[in-house]
């Protein structure tokens, strides 16, 4: 079978590798759809574990059932999640899935880049969950998205009298709007150096938007909100300049949840003696448990949020490389692959 080798961002090779054999409580899955995730192209983040096979946003339909599975029969239409918790560590039953050891050493093999993908048992018993027939492939892709977005929200304390700065409106960003806009959230300000991402933030529900690379982030936040900072910031991009925003408009007892998070090499200063004094507090989002993902999965199942105007280009395997340029220089927001076309 054919499968996306990613070596780095330049280098992504698609190559010949035996398609994958399934054992007792394993499925076969063809890839129908998976999307290419802001953190794919994110090479300090990935180059370290190439070569490699990329890919954690896909669906597909199961195609070999091992012995002992009986939920799921070939035919299926299927979301699956790469990395799933044991449920039974102190991290899951603290509602802290996302850091249990499991989570973080659970995957699919090889990776959603490929025509098949072998699901373990693992992945098989707490990770994989059925498309409604209302739901495309392309669709499904949103589910894991969608559930770190709801997670990150819950972590964070979202609430419907907040005032919301989302940095960076990427997929994640947008995805970040759409949810406090259907949750009701009273004001949403949302970044961008791009102005096409910033016409989708418009578009929706940002009830502001700012071009950071033209504005001033900070300023113009206390002339919008009638000279308040954000009780809620969202930081959806690595990018330094964004961070640094992020530390300023915060509010007096107000929550900045890093979402995404600069390159390592990057020092991050933090006016603690001001946070201090003021309560801020500073939390971090990682990934989607179970029951995150289950409520997007039906949040895309009711249409609740706009997500099929995302997918800017659907590509075949053989043009992943092409995909990840488009990212990488800002020119898609979601790219979905279809690695059996």
């Amino acid at each position: 079978m054919r499968v996306a080798v990613y070596y780095s961002n330049q280098d992504i090779r698609v190559e010949e590798v035996e398609r994958p054999k399934i054992r007792s409580g394993e499925l076969l899955i063809k890839t129908e759809a998976c999307g290419i995730c802001g953190t794919d192209v994110l090479e300090w983040y990935r180059k370290k574990r190439a070569p490699t096979v990329l890919g954690h946003e896909a669906t597909g339909e199961v195609v070999e059932v091992g012995a002992g599975v009986e939920e799921y029969k070939c035919g299926d239409r299927v979301f699956v999640s790469h990395h799933v918790p044991c449920g039974v560590c102190k991290y899951c039953l603290s509602d802290k899935e996302t850091a249990c050891e499991t989570l973080h050493t659970t995957n699919y093999y090889p990776g959603g880049f490929s025509e098949y993908i072998r699901v373990p048992k693992i992945n098989v018993e707490r990770g994989v969950f059925r498309l409604p027939d209302t739901i495309s492939f392309e669709e499904g892709v949103f589910i894991e998205p969608l559930g770190c977005v709801i997670r990150g929200q819950r972590v964070a304390e979202v609430k419907s009298r907040d005032t919301v700065l989302i940095l960076g409106s990427g997929v994640a960003g947008l995805l970040h709007i759409q949810l406090a806009h259907h949750r009701g959230v009273s004001k949403i300000i949302a970044t961008d150096v791009n102005d096409l991402k910033l016409n989708y933030a418009k578009r929706f529900g940002a009830d502001l938007t700012i071009n950071a690379l033209k504005d001033d982030v900070e300023q113009a936040l206390l002339d919008f909100n009638e000279g308040k900072r954000a009780d809620k910031v969202i930081l959806c991009t690595g990018s330094s300049s964004a961070y640094k925003d992020a530390l300023k408009c915060v509010d007096r007892g107000g929550t900045i949840l890093f979402f995404a998070v600069p390159d390592p090499a990057f020092r991050a200063h933090i006016p603690l003696t001001d946070y201090w004094r003021n309560e801020v507090t500073l939390t971090t989002s990682y990934g989607a448990a179970p029951k995150d993902l289950k409520e997007a999965l039906d949040m895309v199942s009711a249409k609740t949020l706009e997500l099929k105007d995302l997918i800017t280009h659907r590509l075949p395997l053989s043009e992943i490389l092409s995909g990840f340029k488009l990212v990488i220089e800002g020119k898609a927001l979601k790219v979905v692959i279809n690695p059996n076309k």
